[in-house]
């Protein structure tokens, strides 16, 4: 029984030595793994800064191609409201009276700081029109030292009875109703989450860099109305046909039968 219990204490000791052991490898395995991690982080952030300056050269030199793209959007009516109109994100933001409205919107930038992550500006110019006095209505959205996100905007100075926003409309007895949508033109006075401002980002990141492809997207779909009305008709004028050839044999078996 001595002996047993000797060579149980003997095990134990074996047994612990061995978890001090493991403990001490995986310790040191853990520092060495920080250690290549941190060379990692290193080399993740001397990549942003590089990506950073490409980005900025390239959004210099996209200046030039926005500006010859802002005069030629200038001769065409209605191309930036179309544009909303037909973007599926931006148009359930639009009212009736917010599409009207939208109609003296002549001209969109998106300017972005020349340290591009420290935020972006997007103007909006009007001309004369019956709802408000702005030639220019901006709202820019900033990132501060701390990565704070922040935005401000331009006031919009209504016209008399036309403020969009319901926000003028308790004096007069117009309150907004409960199920009565909210203008696009709020977004200007709503600073409460610029961290997420999905509108602002939709403009700058899906419209502004191609806004064509969504002022013809109502061209492309109509296309493709008329396309599936003339296989639709297609089809019926094979069926027809079809139809008249079994008339036709019909016939000729009954003209056989009766001669027989």
């Amino acid at each position: 029984m001595a002996t047993q219990a000797k060579l149980a204490k003997t095990d134990a000791k074996n047994h612990d030595g061995g978890n001090e052991q493991a403990d001490k490898e995986q310790h040191e395995a853990i520092e060495q793994i920080d250690e290549v991690q941190n060379e990692i982080d290193r080399l993740n952030e001397q990549a942003s800064e590089e990506i950073l300056k490409v980005e900025q050269k390239y959004n210099k030199l996209r200046q030039p191609y926005f500006s010859k793209r802002s005069e030629l959007i200038g001769k065409i009516p209605n191309f930036w409201v179309t544009a909303f109109i037909n973007h599926p994100q931006v148009s359930a933001l639009l009212s009736e009276e917010d599409e009207e409205a939208l109609q003296y919107l002549t001209k969109v930038e998106v300017n972005e700081f020349e340290d591009i992550k420290s935020g972006y500006k997007i103007n909006f110019h009007f001309e004369d029109n019956p709802y408000f006095e702005n030639k220019c209505i901006s709202k820019e959205f900033h990132l501060n030292d701390t990565g704070e996100p922040s935005s401000k905007a331009s006031a919009i100075t209504w016209k008399a009875g036309k403020d969009l926003t319901g926000k003028n409309k308790a004096n007069t007895g117009q309150k907004r109703g409960h199920d009565e949508q909210e203008s696009f033109f709020s977004w200007f006075s709503d600073h409460g989450d610029a961290g997420a401002d999905e509108l602002g980002e939709v403009i700058k990141d899906d419209i502004w860099p191609n806004p064509l492809q969504y002022f013809l997207a109502s061209e492309a779909e109509d296309e493709d109305d008329l396309d599936d009305e003339e296989d639709l008709e297609g089809e019926d004028g094979e069926d027809g046909e079809d139809d008249l050839e079994g008339e036709d044999e019909d016939g000729e078996e009954e003209e056989a039968s009766e001669d027989a």
